[in-house]
């Protein structure tokens, strides 16, 4: 079948909750690090890393599109501007079963913006509309889109509403708003996440002005108090680096965003889940680092916590039995936990 004819579902999955997100971060949001924080959460919506609508349409699907079914629910964010492209890819997202797909209208790279992608399309509105309006037609799931509340240069509350207001018109329900604006020359990537200042104020703003969206904010956000709270202002968070560098903090989320009383995993009950995983990925050839780079912050702020992380980012690349390393590992962890730590 060719990739312009998208097939429609009988049952369209049903929207996934955005009250608590995991962002999207390049390099860090793979299928590995989302199999592990799906273990510490049961209903935090995850997202892939950004993906261009060229690497989907011409690349390799399986590395692009593929997850493990555990994580789900979970987004597929794309990169890019042209509007059978993004069509083309969210038929094949629909196919692959993601639970949404989200067009990134937030990254500030140089790279991304002389191929039309991030944020420096909001100075486009039309063409972020033209892009969802053409997503909507081709499949059943959820288009959202993430944002920030202007770049340099457009970067008044009007602008920004002149944005939300064209591309809702398109079809576009839910925005994701991370609460800065983004400096287009001059800044990194990295600088652009926190040298322009926070304004939660803005996201609030603009939720009282469009009362019918979903407006998730996003930018900032490590406590879990302050999460909770911003849900009297807003539909829902999203949460980045705190969520990878502090993955243990999930395992309160299904509580307090979901009133699911069920007790979350303990932080060695998650090491040995994942270590079936471990051993499938090292089976199909993989290395052990790929999963395990992502799970250095599981003892934050606990005893052991140093050594858990020297062992497995350092030791584990001179020994030749990386799963005696983390069998070791595991055991040192809970004799350091047990005496102290009812959630080990």
């Amino acid at each position: 079948m060719p990739l312009e004819t998208p097939t429609q579902p009988v049952n369209p999955r049903p929207a996934p909750s955005r009250r608590f997100c995991v962002a999207p971060m390049m390099d860090w949001s793979d299928r590995h690090y989302r199999y592990f924080a799906r273990l510490i959460s049961r209903h935090a919506l995850l997202y892939t890393e950004m993906v261009t609508t060229g690497a989907v349409i011409h690349g390799d699907r399986e590395r692009f599109l593929g997850y493990n079914p555990e994580e789900q629910p979970l987004a597929l964010q794309l990169g890019g501007s042209n509007a059978q492209e993004l069509a083309t890819c969210a038929a094949l997202a629909q196919e692959a079963g993601f639970a949404e797909v989200n067009l990134n209208v937030g990254c500030p790279s140089d790279r991304v913006q002389n191929n039309l992608i991030g944020a420096c399309l909001m100075a486009r509105p039309d063409l972020v509309a033209e892009g969802v309006r053409a997503m909507k037609a081709a499949c059943d799931l959820p288009i959202t889109v993430k944002h920030r509340i202007g770049i340099n240069g457009r970067d008044s509350y009007e602008e920004l509403c002149d944005f939300v207001g064209q591309v809702h018109a398109a079809g576009c329900e839910t925005f994701i708003v991370h609460a800065r604006i983004a400096i287009l020359e001059g800044l990194s990537p990295k600088e652009n996440r926190d040298i322009p200042p926070l304004r939660y104020e803005v996201v609030h703003q603009l939720k009282r002005d469009f009362p019918g969206l979903e407006i998730i904010i996003n930018g900032g956000l490590s406590q879990l108090d302050t999460m909770t709270e911003q849900l009297q202002y807003v539909d829902g968070v999203m949460v980045g680096r705190e969520a990878y560098h502090n993955p243990y903090l999930m395992a309160e989320v299904d509580r307090l965003f979901y009133d699911d009383q069920r007790p979350a995993l303990g932080r060695i009950d998650v090491l040995n889940a994942m270590r079936p995983y471990i051993v499938r990925h090292l089976e199909q050839g993989g290395m052990m680092h790929h999963i395990t780079r992502h799970m250095l912050g599981l003892f934050q702020g606990l005893p052991g916590a140093r050594h858990f992380r020297r062992e497995l980012s350092s030791s584990l690349h001179r020994t030749d039995q990386p799963l005696a390393l983390y069998d070791q590992l595991t055991d040192d962890m809970s004799r350091r936990l047990a005496p102290r730590d009812c959630s080990a």
